[in-house]
């Protein structure tokens, strides 16, 4: 540095630290925002050498929205509730393009028979984000959450090299005048080679892979020092406003011009469709290009363009009228079959499984994939040797869709079930008219192993955190052997758990206090679960989780279950003589009753809950039929503790929608039973709708 630069640099840091800021962030909005980088790497790291230098030497120049401080330590509001601007809705899916014409017919008849013009973006396969900017400097970033409320992620999206710290100046004229606060939403995601190089990188150190990009990316989130989300290689595309009417502009289209001039990274595969001929054509574009793109997508987004009709046409309960995601078909991949092993279930059945030659579909590497059973593989006619077709059902659960049969070998045999158990070596048998073959020995250990995982699973008991890993652990190190073992763990002894891998400097990684504690929390709130649950939790043979409800009602405790006869069990309705044999026969063993004793002496439910004497409630519901879907996020209540109070009441609850459903209660991320209601012409209440139904017992006359 020349005398007279020194000089300079200390008669105005103040002025020479906010040049360097404008050209660092000029500078970066050629590189993210536009692709087009107009200086080397090499400058861009002087200037930001530079800023430091001024920052270091004054540091009452530091800003919050300085590019220096992309990486700021950890603080205590890091993942604290964040309440969004407006909710952030789901959309509604068309599976094919036939359903997506189906829309915009609708569409086109809600705007006068006109098909408007529409705006179709590529649907990015991330996690939602919501940046809050105040006075045109980020002063927040949240996750979607459950749509109305997301978590802190500030600290952390500060990393990411393609957020703006601060709104470009020429941006700000097309803000309403009076607004200070904008909040503005797109995906954060991982690009492809990142996601590979993270995944090879934790085969190196040990760790488990992240199952694809998407859960990467939300991994990468929620870290907790967030220089560990600054390495993971994080990316943005912008693309919507919570209140469109905080910006001075029509559309659609033209916000997506506005955000690329604030200085976000907005996807440049969007088009302005005027027919639905545009629209189809635009998809099916992206459908081929789909493999080439440098990230995942799962479909196309398409919107009605202007904000004026957007507000006219409203939501329903989970999404926008004036939006649509036309989703792609699952991506299909060919690989070699391996083998084929034998996976041993918690009820004794042997299930095939098909070992094949990693190959990435639909973002993430598949290596193995369920045949499901014995009758399924001589179906489909795969063999060891093999070349098959591989997809994600839904891009999420591995199939086998069968063989290449021009590239079979000619070794490739039939392949059949072994006669023994390849967990304990008992024998195995077919019952008649079954398709599963079962290893008959209690003593097997695979089956202790899935009736501990499925005592923990959501449905049943849902205890959070103990999957398969720890499970596992737990039962190697002998310290858990059945369900009632889970209720004596200690916060000190989970934490000292070995995990049976190594860090890099070779020492053996513990559970550790923080998840120990969470285990012990979520093994305390399990005893308090419903007695459907508990009955359900057991893995009782043919009972399941609907079946477990039926037979609570029907004997509302377990010395009541236990002393009940076949027959009383077999004129439940949905019960019959096989199930109750399965049910009376769980009670006659020994082993079983052990268990039971020993998890009321801990605390578990053991009856349902009864209503005192002169507390009856009244039967107001009795008639009709719900059927719940999605999640009750701001009740509290589980679907299963809903429909006990909807029971309660004198209604029935089923699990499939039809013609015969009174109401469909539909929470956040409702699935198909919503879209089943929609076609049906079924009544859809929201989650407010449902507690003041469950308050006040009066039914909505109009919904």
């Amino acid at each position: 540095m020349t005398d007279g630069q020194e000089s300079l640099f200390e008669e105005a840091p103040a002025a020479r630290a906010e040049a360097l800021r404008r050209e660092i962030e000029h500078h970066s909005y050629q590189y993210y925002a536009l692709d087009n980088p107009t200086i080397s790497d090499a400058a861009f790291d002087s200037l930001m050498r530079e800023l430091r230098e001024i920052e270091a030497a004054h540091p009452e120049l530091v800003t919050a929205s300085s590019p220096t401080q992309r990486v700021g330590g950890y603080v205590g509001e890091q993942f604290a509730p964040v309440v969004h601007e407006q909710r952030m809705y789901s959309l509604d899916n068309a599976m094919d393009l036939d359903e997506l014409d189906a829309w915009m017919e609708r569409t086109a008849e809600a705007c006068g028979g006109v098909l408007p013009p529409l705006c179709c973006e590529l649907k990015i396969d991330g996690s939602s984000i919501a940046l809050t900017y105040e006075d045109g400097v980020l002063v927040r970033a949240a996750t979607r959450g459950d749509g109305t409320t997301g978590e802190d992620v500030t600290v952390n999206m500060r990393t990411v090299r393609d957020v703006p710290l601060r709104l470009r100046a020429d941006a700000l004229s097309a803000i309403v005048p009076g607004v200070d606060s904008l909040e503005l939403r797109g995906e954060v995601y991982m690009p492809k080679k990142s996601f590979e190089a993270l995944n090879a990188a934790a085969e190196t150190e040990g760790r488990a892979p992240f199952a694809n990009p998407r859960n990467a990316a939300a991994g990468s989130l929620r870290q907790k020092d967030p220089a560990v989300t600054k390495m993971r290689d994080l990316s943005t595309f912008m693309y919507a406003i919570a209140d469109d009417r905080s910006l001075e502009m029509a559309g659609q289209w033209e916000l997506l011009q506005w955000l690329r001039e604030a200085g976000f990274h907005v996807n440049p595969d969007v088009r302005l469709c005027e027919s639905a001929s545009a629209v189809r054509a635009f998809c099916e574009e992206c459908l081929e290009r789909r493999e080439s793109l440098p990230y995942e997508i799962d479909g196309v987004v398409v919107k009605v363009n202007e904000f004026a009709r957007q507000r006219a046409m409203g939501f329903t309960a989970r999404a926008p009228r004036w939006a649509i995601a036309f989703k792609f078909p699952p991506e299909e991949k060919t690989t070699l079959l391996r083998d084929i092993t034998v996976q041993v279930g918690r009820t004794g059945a042997l299930t095939p499984v098909a070992e094949l030659v990693p190959v990435v579909v639909a973002g993430s590497t598949v290596a193995r994939a369920t045949l499901h059973n014995l009758d399924e593989v001589h179906r489909k006619d795969v063999r060891v040797g093999d070349t098959v077709i591989v997809r994600k059902a839904g891009d999420v659960i591995p199939e086998v869709l069968g063989p290449v049969l021009a590239l079979r070998p000619e070794t490739a045999r039939v392949w059949e079930m072994p006669s023994v158990c390849p967990s304990c070596g008992s024998p195995v048998v077919r019952d008649e008219g079954e398709v599963a073959f079962r290893c008959i020995s209690i003593d097997c250990p695979a089956q202790a192993l899935e009736r501990l995982l499925h005592w923990a699973s959501r449905g049943a008991l849902d205890i959070d955190g103990m999957g398969e890993e720890i499970v596992s652990r737990l039962v190697e190190c002998g310290r858990v052997a059945d369900v009632a073992d889970y209720y004596s763990l200690s916060e000190d002894e989970l934490a000292v758990l070995d995990m049976g891998r190594v860090n890099k400097d070779g020492e053996a990684i513990r559970l550790g206090h923080t998840i120990a504690a969470k285990l012990v929390a979520a093994i305390d709130a399990s005893r308090t679960r419903t007695f459907a649950r508990v009955l359900f939790g057991l893995g009782i043979r043919h009972v399941g989780k609907t079946t477990a409800e039926v037979i609570a009602d029907g004997f509302p405790s377990m010395e009541a279950l236990a002393a009940a006869g076949e027959d009383e069990l077999a004129a439940l309705d949905g019960v019959g003589p096989k199930i109750a044999h399965g049910v009376w026969l769980f009670f006659r063993t020994p082993d079983n009753v052990s268990v039971i004793e020993r998890l009321r002496a801990a605390g578990v439910t053991m009856a349902a809950e009864t209503v005192a004497p002169g507390e009856e409630v009244p039967q107001v519901l009795s008639g009709l039929t719900f059927v719940l879907t999605g999640t009750l996020a701001h009740s509290g209540m589980t679907r299963d503790e809903a429909g006990a109070r909807l029971k309660a009441m004198g209604a029935k609850v089923s699990g499939s929608v039809s013609k015969k459903t009174s109401f469909v209660v539909a929470g956040e991320a409702a699935g198909s039973k919503y879209d089943k209601a929609a076609s049906l012409g079924v009544p859809v209440l929201d989650e407010a709708q449902l507690l003041n139904l469950l308050e006040t017992g009066e039914v909505p006359r109009e919904v």
